[in-house]
């Protein structure tokens, strides 16, 4: 047996998130959570809108129209939607210094809340709100 390299050169890149109306998750990504837009192709509803913290362009979150791959199936897209709908799909966690601060301006926007800021027993603090397509967004204390 090898011993796996320990070259630390991968990093996360990009990860997708489904969304259902690309204004409404640029109010949020954009507006509420302070992202920078990276690109933003297609129109309508068939727009891939990439996202991601300022400063950090390395790192980024591709919005995406859900199913609009060409492989996928009608009964795959009406599942997805239907996960979408209960916010079982797809999540994301960030981290932030001012938890508290970040709550509060979440909050405020209007997104639903899913859980207030609590210290978790895996060993640290969190919230949790569904963005506009359904998606859980959880965020950390760091």
């Amino acid at each position: 047996m090898t011993a796996m390299s320990t070259n630390n050169d991968i990093t996360i890149h990009q990860t997708f998130l489904p969304h259902t109306d690309p204004e409404a998750s640029l109010a949020f990504y954009r507006d509420t959570l302070g992202f920078e837009v990276y690109l933003d192709v297609g129109q309508g509803a068939m727009r891939w809108i990439t996202v991601g913290p300022a400063g950090q362009p390395d790192t980024s979150i591709v919005l995406t129209p859900p199913g609009a791959d060409p492989g996928v199936t009608d009964a795959e897209r009406q599942t997805v939607a239907e996960m979408m709908a209960k916010g079982t799909y797809a999540a994301v966690i960030l981290g932030t210094m001012d938890l508290d601060g970040t709550f509060e301006r979440v909050q405020a926007s209007g997104a639903e809340v899913m859980q207030e800021p609590v210290d978790q027993p895996y060993g640290f603090r969190d919230c949790a709100f569904r963005d506009p397509a359904g998606n859980t967004v959880r965020i950390k204390q760091l």
